[in-house]
């Protein structure tokens, strides 16, 4: 993947269920699906991804294909019942079919940001230290995309100390999991939550500061963000 601009990302996977319709600007119709993609664990990530139907004539990404996605992760908010929702979904600027004869990794992203709210570091029940960060990845007309980060190990040494309005670059991939809400004594529902977890990243010098950006109010720094 060559990396020329802030946020990249690139999936291979099996389309996991039929297109949805999501929302239409000036004509423009997008759709949504979900996106199977596994892990070398044999485990996989099941990745919401959005994309215009103008993306749909020379791949139809029926149900049970096998794509390759090239776009943007990003997040918007959502308005469902009087409340606001922040989605993560991968934004497809490119879909084709996935060519099995050049096999490549199937889980990529790069961005680079700003670190919005203090990172939380952690030890696991097992002793593993994880970092949680959030990061602000610019757009253009003045938007941002808030992405939860998770660090490992010396990586999560390393950041833990990272200070708000830091620029950092992250390599990584997209990862999600599922866990229960507990609504009330008889109600509980599964949610799940999406994440970068960090392969590599690196502090960037004598950058702009973040300034007045802040961290989304859907934020949950317990699970991340969250889609229903």
């Amino acid at each position: 993947m060559e990396y020329n601009g802030n946020n990249q990302a690139t999936l291979v996977g099996t389309v996991d269920d039929e297109l949805s319709f999501s929302h239409q600007v000036y004509g423009e119709k997008f759709y949504i699906f979900t996106l199977k993609v596994p892990r070398l664990s044999g485990t996989y990530d099941l990745i919401k991804v959005l994309t215009s139907e103008r993306l749909l004539f020379d791949c139809k990404c029926e149900k049970g294909s096998s794509v390759e996605i090239n776009g943007q992760f990003r997040s918007y908010n959502s308005t469902d019942e009087n409340t606001n929702k922040l989605i993560l979904t991968v934004f497809a600027k490119d879909i084709i079919p996935y060519d099995e004869d050049a096999p490549k990794n199937p889980n990529q992203l790069y961005l680079d940001g700003y670190i919005c709210k203090a990172p939380v570091y952690r030890t696991t029940p097992f002793g593993r230290e994880i970092t949680d960060m959030l990061l602000a990845v610019n757009r253009t007309y003045n938007k941002s995309d808030y992405i939860p980060i998770i660090a490992w190990g010396r990586n999560a040494r390393y950041s833990k100390s990272f200070e708000v309005g830091e620029n950092i670059r992250v390599w990584g991939r997209i990862q999600s999991r599922t866990y229960q809400k507990k609504l009330s004594e008889d109600e509980v529902v599964t949610k799940t939550a999406y994440e970068v977890s960090v392969n590599r990243l690196e502090k960037v010098e004598n950058t702009d500061q973040l300034g007045d950006a802040q961290p989304s109010e859907d934020y949950d720094s317990n699970t991340g963000f969250t889609i229903e």
